[in-house]
């Protein structure tokens, strides 16, 4: 069955919060020690793991909470990346492995200056892609410097946590997820656990709004009202 991306601009951003990390405990907490650090290493993380295992989640939650700061985000939607900026404290780059000519000079051109910056202050680099960085079809001088610092593989929550997961958060909603509404959900929406939280904030917004008890048809009809 086709699975369904939920539009996260329907919701609110992702939070370091709100990422289950189950077996990826080690990088949650090592993004939330640099992103929260005043003397933030410049030594340059990478994340990598399948579709659905949290990598665009994690990076979004660094951008929510170094926004003020100033924060320089490149991903494979971005057609005519910017210049890079004095003003950013980081540097985010998602899906680097869908990465054109262009953006992966962008990248590469952030990268070096962000760690090798003028005013003595390197600038932390996150990226992220769906493979190690050996295996990455990228310029050789990008992928190479992608791979020097902290890798992190992320994994992929197997349905029985995500099952446990959005049956607590239901719960704490006073919300009654049927298992016919709990199977509708985890196979036709994306795997990733924080979109299928946000959609439950959806669920449960249009259920009071309209009065109506949590159902197959009820989601339907909130996401053509959309």
């Amino acid at each position: 069955m086709k699975q369904i991306a939920l539009d996260i601009g329907l919701a609110s951003e992702p939070t370091f919060a709100s990422f289950f990390a189950g077996p990826n405990e080690a990088a949650l907490k090592h993004l939330q020690l640099w992103a929260g650090s005043p003397m933030r290493s410049p030594v340059p993380t990478y994340l990598w793991g399948a579709a659905g295992s949290g990598k665009t989640h994690l990076l979004r939650s660094v951008r929510g909470a170094l926004r003020e700061q100033g924060v320089g985000w490149l991903d494979a939607s971005v057609q005519e990346p910017a210049e890079f900026s004095d003003g950013w404290a980081v540097i985010l780059l998602d899906d680097v492995h869908l990465y054109n000519a262009v953006q992966q000079h962008a990248a590469f051109n952030w990268f070096v200056n962000a760690t090798s910056a003028r005013d003595g202050h390197p600038r932390g680099v996150l990226a992220a892609g769906e493979m190690p960085p050996a295996d990455l079809k990228l310029r050789e001088d990008l992928r190479t410097r992608l791979g020097w610092g902290h890798v992190f593989q992320l994994q992929v929550l197997g349905e029985p946590e995500r099952r446990a997961v959005l049956r607590r958060q239901a719960d704490a909603r006073g919300l009654l997820l049927g298992d016919e509404v709990m199977d509708f959900m985890l196979t036709r929406f994306s795997r990733d656990l924080g979109s299928l939280v946000q959609l439950l904030d959806l669920i449960d917004g249009y259920s009071l709004q309209t009065q109506r008890a949590v159902t197959i048809p009820l989601i339907k009809s909130m996401l053509s009202h959309e």
